[in-house]
Protein backbone atom coordinates (compact mmCIF):
# COMPACT_ATOMS: atom_id res chain seq x y z
CA UNK A 1 0.00 0.00 0.00
CA UNK A 2 1.22 3.45 -0.85
CA UNK A 3 1.91 5.20 2.45
CA UNK A 4 1.44 8.65 0.92
CA UNK A 5 -2.23 7.92 0.21
CA UNK A 6 -3.23 6.82 3.69
CA UNK A 7 -5.34 9.01 5.93
CA UNK A 8 -3.30 9.61 9.10
CA UNK A 9 -6.36 10.56 11.18
CA UNK A 10 -8.29 7.40 10.34
CA UNK A 11 -5.85 4.66 9.45
CA UNK A 12 -2.74 4.92 11.61
CA UNK A 13 -4.40 5.17 15.05
CA UNK A 14 -6.23 1.93 14.24
CA UNK A 15 -2.98 0.35 13.12
CA UNK A 16 -1.22 1.43 16.29
CA UNK A 17 -4.06 0.08 18.41
CA UNK A 18 -3.79 -3.30 16.68
CA UNK A 19 -0.02 -3.28 17.11
CA UNK A 20 -0.29 -2.56 20.83
CA UNK A 21 -2.85 -5.26 21.45
CA UNK A 22 -2.16 -8.02 18.94
CA UNK A 23 1.35 -7.80 17.52
CA UNK A 24 4.81 -8.50 18.80
CA UNK A 25 7.22 -5.72 19.68
CA UNK A 26 9.15 -6.01 16.45
CA UNK A 27 6.09 -5.41 14.30
CA UNK A 28 4.96 -2.66 16.66
CA UNK A 29 8.17 -0.73 16.20
CA UNK A 30 7.93 -1.10 12.43
CA UNK A 31 4.41 0.33 12.53
CA UNK A 32 5.52 3.10 14.87
CA UNK A 33 8.36 4.00 12.51
CA UNK A 34 5.95 4.13 9.57
CA UNK A 35 3.56 6.26 11.58
CA UNK A 36 6.14 8.92 12.39
CA UNK A 37 7.51 8.82 8.84
CA UNK A 38 4.02 9.44 7.50
CA UNK A 39 3.37 12.21 10.01
CA UNK A 40 6.58 14.00 9.02
CA UNK A 41 5.77 13.60 5.32
CA UNK A 42 2.22 14.85 5.80
CA UNK A 43 3.43 17.90 7.71
CA UNK A 44 5.95 18.67 4.98
CA UNK A 45 3.24 18.44 2.35
CA UNK A 46 0.76 20.68 4.18
CA UNK A 47 2.80 23.39 5.87
CA UNK A 48 3.06 25.33 2.60
CA UNK A 49 -0.70 25.43 2.08
CA UNK A 50 -2.82 28.38 3.11
CA UNK A 51 -6.05 28.25 5.05
CA UNK A 52 -8.86 29.61 2.91
CA UNK A 53 -12.08 30.93 4.45
CA UNK A 54 -13.57 32.29 1.22
CA UNK A 55 -13.53 31.70 -2.53
CA UNK A 56 -12.99 34.74 -4.75
CA UNK A 57 -15.37 34.69 -7.70
CA UNK A 58 -14.30 37.79 -9.61
CA UNK A 59 -11.97 40.80 -9.53
CA UNK A 60 -12.88 44.09 -11.20
CA UNK A 61 -9.76 46.25 -11.23
CA UNK A 62 -9.71 49.88 -12.39
CA UNK A 63 -6.34 51.62 -12.58
CA UNK A 64 -4.95 55.03 -13.53
CA UNK A 65 -1.38 56.20 -13.12
CA UNK A 66 0.94 59.10 -12.36
CA UNK A 67 4.10 57.99 -14.13
CA UNK A 68 6.18 60.88 -12.85
CA UNK A 69 5.40 59.98 -9.24
CA UNK A 70 5.30 56.24 -9.98
CA UNK A 71 1.88 56.02 -8.40
CA UNK A 72 -1.05 53.70 -9.05
CA UNK A 73 -4.61 54.82 -8.34
CA UNK A 74 -6.88 51.83 -7.96
CA UNK A 75 -10.54 51.00 -7.64
CA UNK A 76 -10.98 47.26 -7.13
CA UNK A 77 -14.15 45.33 -6.43
CA UNK A 78 -13.81 41.78 -5.14
CA UNK A 79 -16.74 39.38 -5.31
CA UNK A 80 -16.44 36.30 -3.09
CA UNK A 81 -18.34 33.53 -1.33
CA UNK A 82 -17.67 32.29 2.22
CA UNK A 83 -16.40 28.74 2.61
CA UNK A 84 -17.89 28.47 6.07
CA UNK A 85 -21.00 29.74 7.83
CA UNK A 86 -20.95 32.56 10.39
CA UNK A 87 -18.49 34.38 8.14
CA UNK A 88 -17.94 37.81 9.70
CA UNK A 89 -14.56 39.17 8.50
CA UNK A 90 -12.39 39.08 5.40
CA UNK A 91 -8.59 39.06 5.46
CA UNK A 92 -6.95 40.05 2.16
CA UNK A 93 -3.41 40.67 1.04
CA UNK A 94 -2.57 44.35 0.56
CA UNK A 95 0.93 45.81 0.78
CA UNK A 96 1.37 49.57 1.29
CA UNK A 97 -1.98 50.44 -0.24
CA UNK A 98 -3.41 53.74 1.00
CA UNK A 99 -7.15 53.16 1.26
CA UNK A 100 -9.64 56.00 1.03
CA UNK A 101 -12.77 53.86 0.74
CA UNK A 102 -13.69 50.33 1.77
CA UNK A 103 -17.37 49.51 1.37
CA UNK A 104 -19.93 47.13 0.06
CA UNK A 105 -20.10 47.66 -3.69
CA UNK A 106 -22.15 50.86 -4.18
CA UNK A 107 -23.31 50.71 -0.56
CA UNK A 108 -22.30 51.33 3.05
CA UNK A 109 -18.77 51.86 4.32
CA UNK A 110 -17.08 49.10 6.29
CA UNK A 111 -14.65 49.12 9.16
CA UNK A 112 -11.22 47.79 8.38
CA UNK A 113 -7.71 47.51 9.74
CA UNK A 114 -4.37 47.27 7.93
CA UNK A 115 -1.49 45.34 9.44
CA UNK A 116 1.76 44.33 7.79
CA UNK A 117 0.69 43.29 4.28
CA UNK A 118 -2.95 42.56 5.16
CA UNK A 119 -6.26 44.32 5.32
CA UNK A 120 -9.00 42.91 7.56
CA UNK A 121 -12.57 44.01 6.84
CA UNK A 122 -15.33 43.62 9.40
CA UNK A 123 -18.68 42.80 7.83
CA UNK A 124 -22.03 44.07 9.03
CA UNK A 125 -23.29 40.58 10.04
CA UNK A 126 -22.56 36.89 9.76
CA UNK A 127 -22.77 35.46 6.25
CA UNK A 128 -23.39 31.90 5.09
CA UNK A 129 -21.83 29.82 2.32
CA UNK A 130 -24.76 30.39 -0.06
CA UNK A 131 -24.31 34.19 -0.03
CA UNK A 132 -22.16 36.34 -2.28
CA UNK A 133 -20.29 39.40 -0.99
CA UNK A 134 -18.88 42.26 -3.09
CA UNK A 135 -16.46 44.74 -1.51
CA UNK A 136 -15.13 47.87 -3.23
CA UNK A 137 -11.70 49.32 -2.41
CA UNK A 138 -10.48 52.74 -3.54
CA UNK A 139 -6.79 53.37 -2.88
CA UNK A 140 -3.43 54.59 -4.13
CA UNK A 141 0.03 53.02 -4.03
CA UNK A 142 3.68 53.56 -4.83
CA UNK A 143 4.43 49.89 -5.40
CA UNK A 144 7.76 48.43 -4.34
CA UNK A 145 6.84 45.34 -6.32
CA UNK A 146 4.09 44.20 -8.64
CA UNK A 147 3.96 47.28 -10.87
CA UNK A 148 7.16 48.59 -12.47
CA UNK A 149 7.60 52.01 -14.07
CA UNK A 150 10.33 52.07 -16.74
CA UNK A 151 11.67 55.30 -18.22
CA UNK A 152 12.13 55.81 -21.94
CA UNK A 153 15.45 54.41 -23.06
CA UNK A 154 17.42 52.32 -25.48
CA UNK A 155 19.31 49.08 -25.48
CA UNK A 156 21.91 48.53 -28.20
CA UNK A 157 20.24 51.20 -30.29
CA UNK A 158 16.71 49.88 -29.83
CA UNK A 159 14.59 52.73 -28.52
CA UNK A 160 11.62 52.02 -26.32
CA UNK A 161 9.04 54.34 -24.82
CA UNK A 162 8.38 54.67 -21.13
CA UNK A 163 6.53 51.60 -19.89
CA UNK A 164 4.41 50.39 -17.01
CA UNK A 165 4.16 46.66 -16.56
CA UNK A 166 3.31 44.12 -13.90
CA UNK A 167 5.00 41.03 -12.53
CA UNK A 168 2.86 38.92 -10.21
CA UNK A 169 4.73 35.71 -9.47
CA UNK A 170 5.16 34.59 -6.81
CA UNK A 171 3.20 37.06 -4.66
CA UNK A 172 3.46 40.60 -6.00
CA UNK A 173 -0.13 41.28 -7.08
CA UNK A 174 -1.12 42.58 -3.65
CA UNK A 175 1.31 45.44 -4.04
CA UNK A 176 -1.09 47.03 -6.55
CA UNK A 177 -4.53 45.62 -5.80
CA UNK A 178 -6.08 43.98 -2.70
CA UNK A 179 -6.43 40.28 -3.35
CA UNK A 180 -6.05 36.74 -2.15
CA UNK A 181 -2.47 36.55 -3.40
CA UNK A 182 -1.77 32.82 -3.36
CA UNK A 183 -2.02 30.30 -6.20
CA UNK A 184 -4.67 27.99 -4.72
CA UNK A 185 -7.60 30.32 -5.40
CA UNK A 186 -8.85 30.97 -8.93
CA UNK A 187 -11.26 33.65 -10.10
CA UNK A 188 -12.27 35.46 -13.26
CA UNK A 189 -11.16 39.06 -13.67
CA UNK A 190 -11.61 42.21 -15.68
CA UNK A 191 -9.54 45.35 -15.91
CA UNK A 192 -10.26 48.98 -16.83
CA UNK A 193 -6.83 50.48 -17.54
CA UNK A 194 -6.50 54.17 -18.35
CA UNK A 195 -3.45 55.25 -20.36
CA UNK A 196 -2.35 58.09 -22.62
CA UNK A 197 -3.99 58.24 -26.02
CA UNK A 198 -0.80 57.35 -27.91
CA UNK A 199 -0.07 54.32 -25.73
CA UNK A 200 -1.05 50.68 -26.19
CA UNK A 201 -2.38 48.54 -23.37
CA UNK A 202 -2.05 44.75 -23.28
CA UNK A 203 -3.79 42.71 -20.56
CA UNK A 204 -5.42 39.37 -19.79
CA UNK A 205 -8.40 38.19 -21.75
CA UNK A 206 -10.55 39.77 -24.43
CA UNK A 207 -10.48 43.47 -25.22
CA UNK A 208 -14.12 44.47 -24.71
CA UNK A 209 -13.88 48.15 -25.61
CA UNK A 210 -11.74 51.29 -25.66
CA UNK A 211 -13.28 54.42 -24.17
CA UNK A 212 -11.85 57.79 -25.12
CA UNK A 213 -11.85 60.25 -22.23
CA UNK A 214 -11.99 64.05 -22.31
CA UNK A 215 -8.46 64.42 -20.90
CA UNK A 216 -6.65 62.78 -23.87
CA UNK A 217 -6.59 59.40 -22.18
CA UNK A 218 -8.16 56.11 -23.21
CA UNK A 219 -9.61 53.46 -20.91
CA UNK A 220 -9.07 49.90 -22.14
CA UNK A 221 -11.55 47.30 -20.86
CA UNK A 222 -10.33 43.67 -20.78
CA UNK A 223 -12.21 40.67 -19.41
CA UNK A 224 -11.34 37.02 -18.77
CA UNK A 225 -13.97 34.30 -18.82
CA UNK A 226 -11.53 31.76 -17.42
CA UNK A 227 -10.68 31.38 -13.75
CA UNK A 228 -7.01 31.89 -12.96
CA UNK A 229 -4.64 32.31 -10.03
CA UNK A 230 -4.02 35.85 -8.84
CA UNK A 231 -0.34 35.97 -9.83
CA UNK A 232 -1.30 35.65 -13.52
CA UNK A 233 -3.11 39.02 -13.52
CA UNK A 234 -1.17 41.51 -15.64
CA UNK A 235 -1.04 44.55 -17.85
CA UNK A 236 1.55 46.35 -19.99
CA UNK A 237 1.42 49.99 -21.10
CA UNK A 238 3.74 51.51 -23.68
CA UNK A 239 4.15 52.48 -27.32
CA UNK A 240 4.05 49.37 -29.48
CA UNK A 241 3.49 48.11 -32.99
CA UNK A 242 1.18 45.11 -33.07
CA UNK A 243 1.66 42.21 -35.46
CA UNK A 244 -1.34 39.91 -35.82
CA UNK A 245 -1.76 36.29 -36.84
CA UNK A 246 -3.98 33.33 -36.05
CA UNK A 247 -3.55 29.75 -34.99
CA UNK A 248 -6.81 28.12 -36.03
CA UNK A 249 -9.38 30.41 -34.36
CA UNK A 250 -6.99 31.76 -31.72
CA UNK A 251 -5.90 35.38 -32.36
CA UNK A 252 -2.16 35.87 -31.89
CA UNK A 253 -0.75 39.28 -30.99
CA UNK A 254 2.93 40.25 -31.07
CA UNK A 255 3.78 43.64 -29.53
CA UNK A 256 7.15 45.12 -30.48
CA UNK A 257 8.87 48.48 -30.26
CA UNK A 258 8.32 50.67 -33.36
CA UNK A 259 12.11 50.91 -33.75
CA UNK A 260 12.64 47.16 -33.76
CA UNK A 261 9.93 45.42 -35.77
CA UNK A 262 12.36 43.31 -37.82
CA UNK A 263 12.76 40.98 -34.84
CA UNK A 264 9.22 39.69 -35.41
CA UNK A 265 10.03 36.96 -37.92
CA UNK A 266 13.30 35.96 -36.29
CA UNK A 267 11.86 35.59 -32.79
CA UNK A 268 8.27 34.48 -33.30
CA UNK A 269 8.09 32.54 -36.56
CA UNK A 270 7.84 29.22 -34.67
CA UNK A 271 4.84 30.24 -32.57
CA UNK A 272 2.13 28.58 -34.66
CA UNK A 273 4.18 25.42 -35.04
CA UNK A 274 4.64 25.25 -31.26
CA UNK A 275 0.85 25.53 -30.86
CA UNK A 276 0.35 22.69 -33.31
CA UNK A 277 2.93 20.41 -31.70
CA UNK A 278 1.63 20.99 -28.18
CA UNK A 279 -1.98 20.35 -29.11
CA UNK A 280 -0.90 17.18 -30.88
CA UNK A 281 1.26 15.59 -28.19
CA UNK A 282 -0.97 16.72 -25.31
CA UNK A 283 -4.18 15.76 -27.17
CA UNK A 284 -5.61 18.89 -25.54
CA UNK A 285 -6.59 22.09 -27.33
CA UNK A 286 -5.13 25.44 -26.35
CA UNK A 287 -7.48 26.33 -23.48
CA UNK A 288 -7.92 30.09 -24.03
CA UNK A 289 -9.31 32.50 -26.62
CA UNK A 290 -6.21 34.57 -27.45
CA UNK A 291 -2.45 34.61 -26.99
CA UNK A 292 -0.32 37.77 -26.86
CA UNK A 293 3.45 38.09 -26.59
CA UNK A 294 4.87 41.48 -25.60
CA UNK A 295 8.45 42.59 -25.04
CA UNK A 296 9.32 44.93 -22.17
CA UNK A 297 12.49 46.56 -20.86
CA UNK A 298 14.29 45.83 -17.60
CA UNK A 299 12.40 42.59 -17.03
CA UNK A 300 14.19 40.46 -14.43
CA UNK A 301 13.15 37.13 -15.96
CA UNK A 302 13.24 35.78 -19.50
CA UNK A 303 9.47 35.66 -19.65
CA UNK A 304 6.27 35.39 -17.64
CA UNK A 305 3.21 33.36 -18.63
CA UNK A 306 0.53 35.87 -17.62
CA UNK A 307 -2.87 34.53 -18.62
CA UNK A 308 -3.30 34.88 -22.43
CA UNK A 309 -0.69 37.68 -22.39
CA UNK A 310 2.92 36.54 -22.01
CA UNK A 311 5.52 39.14 -21.04
CA UNK A 312 9.01 38.71 -22.53
CA UNK A 313 12.32 40.40 -21.77
CA UNK A 314 13.40 42.47 -24.77
CA UNK A 315 17.08 41.60 -24.22
CA UNK A 316 16.25 37.88 -24.31
CA UNK A 317 14.16 38.20 -27.46
CA UNK A 318 16.91 40.21 -29.20
CA UNK A 319 19.14 37.12 -29.08
CA UNK A 320 17.12 35.90 -32.07
CA UNK A 321 19.14 38.33 -34.19
CA UNK A 322 22.17 36.06 -33.82
CA UNK A 323 22.60 32.46 -34.94
CA UNK A 324 23.86 31.42 -31.52
CA UNK A 325 20.80 32.92 -29.85
CA UNK A 326 17.94 31.65 -32.02
CA UNK A 327 17.74 28.35 -30.19
CA UNK A 328 17.36 30.01 -26.78
CA UNK A 329 14.55 32.23 -28.10
CA UNK A 330 12.69 29.18 -29.46
CA UNK A 331 13.03 27.63 -26.00
CA UNK A 332 11.78 30.84 -24.37
CA UNK A 333 8.72 31.09 -26.62
CA UNK A 334 7.89 27.39 -26.26
CA UNK A 335 8.44 27.45 -22.49
CA UNK A 336 6.03 30.33 -21.90
CA UNK A 337 3.41 28.96 -24.30
CA UNK A 338 3.50 25.56 -22.59
CA UNK A 339 2.51 27.29 -19.34
CA UNK A 340 -0.93 27.80 -20.89
CA UNK A 341 -1.42 24.13 -20.01
CA UNK A 342 1.12 23.64 -17.19
CA UNK A 343 0.77 26.52 -14.74
CA UNK A 344 -2.23 28.43 -16.02
CA UNK A 345 -4.80 25.73 -16.79
CA UNK A 346 -3.42 23.37 -14.13
CA UNK A 347 -1.64 25.26 -11.36
CA UNK A 348 0.55 24.24 -8.45
CA UNK A 349 -1.34 24.43 -5.16
CA UNK A 350 1.53 26.08 -3.30
CA UNK A 351 5.10 27.23 -3.99
CA UNK A 352 6.67 24.02 -2.70
CA UNK A 353 5.01 22.37 -5.71
CA UNK A 354 6.25 24.94 -8.25
CA UNK A 355 8.13 22.24 -10.16
CA UNK A 356 4.75 21.07 -11.49
CA UNK A 357 4.57 24.37 -13.37
CA UNK A 358 8.21 24.99 -14.24
CA UNK A 359 9.54 21.46 -14.56
CA UNK A 360 6.81 20.65 -17.07
CA UNK A 361 7.41 23.88 -19.00
CA UNK A 362 11.14 23.11 -19.19
CA UNK A 363 10.44 19.54 -20.30
CA UNK A 364 8.03 20.82 -22.96
CA UNK A 365 10.87 22.86 -24.48
CA UNK A 366 12.58 19.53 -25.16
CA UNK A 367 9.34 17.90 -26.31
CA UNK A 368 8.87 20.62 -28.90
CA UNK A 369 12.43 20.22 -30.13
CA UNK A 370 11.90 16.49 -30.52
CA UNK A 371 8.95 17.00 -32.87
CA UNK A 372 10.45 19.96 -34.73
CA UNK A 373 14.12 18.93 -34.99
CA UNK A 374 14.36 15.24 -34.08
CA UNK A 375 15.20 12.91 -31.23
CA UNK A 376 18.86 13.86 -31.05
CA UNK A 377 18.01 17.52 -30.55
CA UNK A 378 15.61 16.49 -27.78
CA UNK A 379 18.39 14.57 -26.04
CA UNK A 380 20.81 17.44 -26.58
CA UNK A 381 18.44 19.71 -24.68
CA UNK A 382 18.02 17.13 -21.90
CA UNK A 383 21.81 16.92 -21.61
CA UNK A 384 22.13 20.70 -21.48
CA UNK A 385 19.51 20.91 -18.72
CA UNK A 386 21.35 18.18 -16.82
CA UNK A 387 24.64 20.08 -17.03
CA UNK A 388 22.92 23.26 -15.90
CA UNK A 389 21.49 21.49 -12.87
CA UNK A 390 24.80 19.82 -12.01
CA UNK A 391 26.56 23.19 -12.19
CA UNK A 392 24.02 24.74 -9.85
CA UNK A 393 24.09 21.83 -7.43
CA UNK A 394 27.89 21.98 -7.18
CA UNK A 395 27.73 25.36 -5.45
CA UNK A 396 24.30 25.04 -3.85
CA UNK A 397 24.55 24.85 -0.06
CA UNK A 398 20.81 24.52 0.56
CA UNK A 399 20.20 21.01 -0.71
CA UNK A 400 16.56 20.22 -1.43
CA UNK A 401 14.28 18.12 -3.57
CA UNK A 402 11.92 19.09 -6.34
CA UNK A 403 9.29 19.31 -3.65
CA UNK A 404 10.79 22.44 -2.13
CA UNK A 405 10.98 22.32 1.66
CA UNK A 406 12.77 25.68 1.52
CA UNK A 407 10.00 27.38 -0.47
CA UNK A 408 9.40 31.06 0.26
CA UNK A 409 7.35 33.52 -1.82
CA UNK A 410 10.38 35.18 -3.38
CA UNK A 411 12.76 34.70 -6.31
CA UNK A 412 14.70 31.94 -4.52
CA UNK A 413 12.19 29.36 -5.76
CA UNK A 414 13.13 30.00 -9.39
CA UNK A 415 16.27 27.90 -9.69
CA UNK A 416 17.82 25.03 -11.63
CA UNK A 417 16.27 22.45 -9.33
CA UNK A 418 12.74 23.63 -10.05
CA UNK A 419 13.34 24.10 -13.77
CA UNK A 420 16.14 21.96 -15.19
CA UNK A 421 16.05 19.08 -12.71
CA UNK A 422 12.25 19.09 -12.95
CA UNK A 423 12.38 18.81 -16.72
CA UNK A 424 14.95 16.00 -16.70
CA UNK A 425 13.02 14.04 -14.05
CA UNK A 426 9.98 14.14 -16.32
CA UNK A 427 12.16 12.79 -19.14
CA UNK A 428 13.19 9.93 -16.83
CA UNK A 429 9.55 9.29 -15.89
CA UNK A 430 8.67 9.17 -19.58
CA UNK A 431 11.51 6.69 -20.18
CA UNK A 432 10.42 4.56 -17.21
CA UNK A 433 6.75 4.17 -18.16
CA UNK A 434 7.06 4.47 -21.95
CA UNK A 435 5.73 7.04 -24.40
CA UNK A 436 2.18 5.71 -24.68
CA UNK A 437 1.59 5.64 -20.92
CA UNK A 438 3.37 8.95 -20.37
CA UNK A 439 1.36 11.06 -22.81
CA UNK A 440 -1.92 9.31 -21.92
CA UNK A 441 -1.30 10.08 -18.24
CA UNK A 442 -0.41 13.70 -19.00
CA UNK A 443 -3.69 14.15 -20.89
CA UNK A 444 -5.71 12.68 -18.02
CA UNK A 445 -3.80 14.89 -15.57
CA UNK A 446 -4.73 17.99 -17.60
CA UNK A 447 -8.35 16.94 -18.10
CA UNK A 448 -8.92 15.94 -14.50
CA UNK A 449 -7.44 19.11 -12.98
CA UNK A 450 -8.20 21.78 -15.56
CA UNK A 451 -8.83 25.23 -14.06
CA UNK A 452 -7.84 23.76 -10.68
CA UNK A 453 -4.78 23.29 -8.48
CA UNK A 454 -2.52 20.28 -8.09
CA UNK A 455 0.06 18.63 -5.88
CA UNK A 456 2.70 16.05 -6.76
CA UNK A 457 0.46 13.31 -5.36
CA UNK A 458 -2.11 14.14 -8.07
CA UNK A 459 0.47 13.56 -10.78
CA UNK A 460 1.68 10.36 -9.13
CA UNK A 461 -1.89 9.05 -8.83
CA UNK A 462 -2.57 9.51 -12.54
CA UNK A 463 0.66 7.82 -13.58
CA UNK A 464 0.01 4.89 -11.27
CA UNK A 465 -3.52 4.51 -12.62
CA UNK A 466 -2.45 4.54 -16.26
CA UNK A 467 0.70 2.44 -15.85
CA UNK A 468 -0.83 -0.01 -13.36
CA UNK A 469 2.35 0.30 -11.31
CA UNK A 470 3.31 1.52 -7.86
CA UNK A 471 5.61 4.48 -8.53
CA UNK A 472 6.18 5.52 -4.93
CA UNK A 473 9.86 4.71 -5.26
CA UNK A 474 10.21 6.99 -8.29
CA UNK A 475 8.56 10.02 -6.71
CA UNK A 476 10.24 9.43 -3.34
CA UNK A 477 13.75 9.59 -4.78
CA UNK A 478 13.35 12.01 -7.67
CA UNK A 479 10.77 14.46 -6.30
CA UNK A 480 10.95 14.30 -2.51
CA UNK A 481 14.58 13.18 -2.30
CA UNK A 482 17.59 15.43 -2.77
CA UNK A 483 20.46 15.40 -5.23
CA UNK A 484 21.37 12.65 -7.64
CA UNK A 485 23.26 9.34 -7.51
CA UNK A 486 27.00 8.97 -7.97
CA UNK A 487 28.00 5.44 -8.91
CA UNK A 488 31.42 3.83 -8.64
CA UNK A 489 31.42 0.77 -10.91
CA UNK A 490 34.33 -1.66 -10.84
CA UNK A 491 34.36 -3.99 -13.86
CA UNK A 492 35.95 -7.41 -14.07
CA UNK A 493 35.87 -9.96 -16.90
CA UNK A 494 36.64 -13.55 -15.96
CA UNK A 495 37.95 -15.37 -19.03
CA UNK A 496 37.53 -18.91 -17.66
CA UNK A 497 33.81 -18.49 -17.03
CA UNK A 498 33.03 -15.66 -19.50
CA UNK A 499 31.37 -13.69 -16.73
CA UNK A 500 31.41 -9.90 -16.75
CA UNK A 501 31.16 -8.76 -13.14
CA UNK A 502 30.26 -5.36 -11.72
CA UNK A 503 30.65 -4.06 -8.19
CA UNK A 504 28.41 -1.00 -7.91
CA UNK A 505 28.70 1.44 -5.02
CA UNK A 506 26.42 4.44 -4.54
CA UNK A 507 28.80 7.15 -3.33
CA UNK A 508 26.53 10.18 -2.91
CA UNK A 509 27.16 11.77 0.48
CA UNK A 510 23.51 12.20 1.46
CA UNK A 511 21.34 9.41 2.81
CA UNK A 512 19.16 8.67 -0.24
CA UNK A 513 19.81 5.28 -1.85
CA UNK A 514 18.45 5.35 -5.39
CA UNK A 515 16.64 2.64 -7.29
CA UNK A 516 18.21 2.75 -10.73
CA UNK A 517 17.22 0.47 -13.60
CA UNK A 518 20.40 1.04 -15.62
CA UNK A 519 20.36 -0.35 -19.16
CA UNK A 520 23.69 -1.58 -20.53
CA UNK A 521 24.92 -2.12 -24.07
CA UNK A 522 27.82 -4.60 -24.23
CA UNK A 523 29.70 -5.07 -27.51
CA UNK A 524 31.76 -8.20 -28.02
CA UNK A 525 33.40 -9.81 -31.03
CA UNK A 526 30.27 -11.93 -31.38
CA UNK A 527 27.81 -9.04 -31.39
CA UNK A 528 25.88 -6.76 -29.05
CA UNK A 529 24.16 -7.79 -25.83
CA UNK A 530 21.66 -5.67 -23.90
CA UNK A 531 21.22 -6.08 -20.16
CA UNK A 532 19.73 -4.20 -17.21
CA UNK A 533 21.17 -3.68 -13.75
CA UNK A 534 18.43 -3.08 -11.17
CA UNK A 535 20.48 -1.10 -8.66
CA UNK A 536 18.81 -0.42 -5.32
CA UNK A 537 21.43 -0.89 -2.61
CA UNK A 538 24.43 1.00 -1.32
CA UNK A 539 26.77 -1.75 -2.58
CA UNK A 540 25.77 -4.50 -5.01
CA UNK A 541 27.42 -7.17 -7.16
CA UNK A 542 26.19 -8.22 -10.59
CA UNK A 543 27.34 -10.87 -13.06
CA UNK A 544 26.47 -11.18 -16.76
CA UNK A 545 27.30 -14.22 -18.87
CA UNK A 546 29.00 -13.35 -22.17
CA UNK A 547 30.25 -15.36 -25.12
CA UNK A 548 33.56 -13.47 -25.33
CA UNK A 549 35.51 -10.57 -23.86
CA UNK A 550 33.70 -7.22 -24.06
CA UNK A 551 35.06 -4.64 -26.48
CA UNK A 552 32.97 -1.78 -25.06
CA UNK A 553 30.46 -1.26 -22.28
CA UNK A 554 27.90 1.59 -22.37
CA UNK A 555 25.97 2.31 -19.20
CA UNK A 556 22.51 3.91 -19.65
CA UNK A 557 23.05 3.89 -23.40
CA UNK A 558 19.50 5.18 -24.04
CA UNK A 559 20.07 8.11 -21.64
CA UNK A 560 17.08 7.15 -19.57
CA UNK A 561 18.62 8.51 -16.35
CA UNK A 562 20.72 11.58 -17.14
CA UNK A 563 20.76 12.74 -13.49
CA UNK A 564 23.65 10.56 -12.36
CA UNK A 565 27.41 10.43 -12.37
CA UNK A 566 29.22 7.17 -13.13
CA UNK A 567 32.86 6.52 -12.34
CA UNK A 568 34.28 3.42 -14.03
CA UNK A 569 37.82 2.19 -13.92
CA UNK A 570 39.59 0.21 -16.61
CA UNK A 571 38.13 -3.23 -17.27
CA UNK A 572 40.05 -5.77 -15.25
CA UNK A 573 40.58 -9.12 -16.98
CA UNK A 574 41.23 -12.26 -14.91
CA UNK A 575 41.77 -15.89 -15.83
Amino acid sequence: MNIFTLNSKAYFPKLLHLALNNMNKFVFFIILHLFFFFQITTQAQTKFDRIRTFDVQHYTIKTTFDSQKKTVFGDTTITLKPLQNNFKSIELDAANLEFTTVKFANSQNLNYETLDEKIVIELDRNYSTNETISIQFIYSAKPKKGVYFVDEGKHKGNIHSSQIWTQGEPEEAHFWFPSYDFPDDKATSEQFITAQKDETVIANGELIEKIENSDATVTWHFKTNFVHSTYLTSFIIGKYVKFEDKYRDVPLGFYLYPSETKIYEKAFSNTKDIFKVYESILATDFPYNKYDQTIVAEFKFGGMENLTATTLSDTEVYFAEFDFGKESVIDLVSHELSHSWFGNLVTCKNWAELWLNEGFATFMESAYREKAFGREDYLRKIRADTRSYFGFEASNKNKRGLYNLNAKPDDSIFDEITYQKGGVVLHTLRSEVGDEVFWKAVKIYLDRHKFANVETKDLQKVFEEVSGRNLSWFFKQWVYGIGYPTLDIKQTYQQSSNFLKFKVTQKQTFSTIFRLPIEIKITTANGIKYEKLEINKKVEDFAIKLSSKPISIEFDYTEKIPLKLIETGKLKVTK
